[in-house]
């Protein structure tokens, strides 16, 4: 089968979102991650639906496919980075932070997005966790329900640490319609799993694919070839399981440099893999010698 790839706006944030999906096109990317972000798709601007309408007639003209993402910094609250969250002990910030994902997943719709991806956070110091647990299984629930309705995908990603920081802690919620958003060099983070493993364990569960290299225990986003990764063994995994749907490239520290990274990464990519041809699991894989 053949692999598809996109980009995250979040590594291009010095670039208009509309230069951005065009170097992305031009580059050969099936696809963008889209973090909705003050300058990428303001989801809280008085005109967001016209804007969402806008660019939804825009990828279907490039013929570029959508995830959506939801990692910008400072969307919510200009005074605190990813705040608030689903764990905040305010529960009208929480009520934000739900109110939000509600936002993204009407314009994933209106995107038509494979998925659209989110994360826990961080509980506070004080806060205890199991009560942490309990908001946060309850926003889930209400943003998956919702997810259902508009017809999108909802895929929480575990992020080193937040309260769901592990595949281990994304298995244990079992919210209904829920899937995973797999940043494969996280695990690389946590140490919980190798990433090519990761993969073939949650396939039926994951909902979407993050990409990059990352040294193992140090959660920065790096180029490929700078770090741990087995980029080669991720992609066959990926192949092997069979999984059709975006894998995201998420360099959001590389904005300063984004018309170099966006068609260099797709190359990587392209020409990293191991030789032989690879099937769909359950059926015979043969390697050239």
């Amino acid at each position: 089968m053949t692999l598809r790839f996109a980009y995250n706006t979040n590594g291009a944030a010095n670039h208009r979102l509309d230069d951005a999906l065009h170097l992305i096109k031009a580059a050969g990317y099936d696809g963008v991650a889209l973090t909705l972000d003050i300058h990428h798709l303001d989801p809280f601007a008085e005109t967001w639906s016209a804007e969402a309408g806008r660019v939804a007639s825009l990828l279907e003209k490039l013929d570029l496919a959508c995830v959506i993402e939801t990692g910008a910094r400072f969307l919510l609250d200009p005074g605190a980075k990813h705040e608030p969250t689903l764990v905040t002990a305010d529960a009208a910030g929480r009520a934000r932070r739900v109110g939000f994902l509600k936002r993204a997943c009407e314009i994933g719709a209106m995107l038509s997005a494979e998925a659209v991806s989110f994360w826990a956070g961080v509980p506070k110091e004080g806060v205890d966790r199991e009560e942490a647990r309990g908001w946060l299984r309850d926003g889930l629930v209400e943003v998956a329900a919702f997810a259902d309705e508009a017809g999108v995908t909802p895929c929480l990603e575990p992020e080193p640490g937040m309260l769901v920081e592990t595949l281990d802690d994304f298995a244990a919620l079992d919210i209904p319609g829920l899937k995973l958003a797999l940043d494969t060099g996280h695990c690389l983070v946590t140490g919980e799993r190798e990433p090519a493993a990761a993969v073939r364990e949650f396939a039926d569960r994951i909902g979407t694919v993050a990409i990059e290299d990352m040294k193992r225990g140090s959660h920065i986003h790096l180029p490929f070839g700078e770090g741990d990764m087995d980029v080669p063994g991720v992609l066959t995994a990926l192949e092997e399981v069979g999984y059709g749907k975006l894998i995201c490239v998420e360099l959001s520290r590389e904005s300063h440099r984004a018309d170099v990274m966006i068609p260099q990464s797709l190359e990587y990519l392209r020409t990293c893999r191991r030789p032989g041809p690879v099937v769909a699991a359950g059926q015979e894989t043969r390697r050239q010698v």
